[in-house]
């Protein structure tokens, strides 16, 4: 599950998750990826993960954000 907040600056990043002791580099190496690819500097974000693969991370990740927003999405970067 991925919950999506407004900051006003800076990505805050909370990660809950299962297999968090071998992979929560992994996963946060993941989260920035696409936080970077949408062009997103600023959020705040809770992961609840249970050992998700990392394309399913990926997708909840884009879903929530692209939900969250109110701006115009360039499809491009997305897809």
């Amino acid at each position: 599950m991925v919950y999506v907040a407004p900051a006003a600056s800076g990505v805050s990043l909370e990660v809950n998750s299962s297999v968090g002791k071998q992979f929560d580099a992994q996963i946060r190496a993941t989260v920035h990826e696409v936080l970077a690819q949408l062009g997103v500097t600023a959020v705040a974000l809770k992961l609840e993960d249970r050992g998700a693969l990392d394309c399913v991370l990926r997708a909840r990740l884009k879903a929530a954000l692209l939900r969250a927003t109110d701006e115009a999405i360039d499809w491009g970067k997305v897809l």
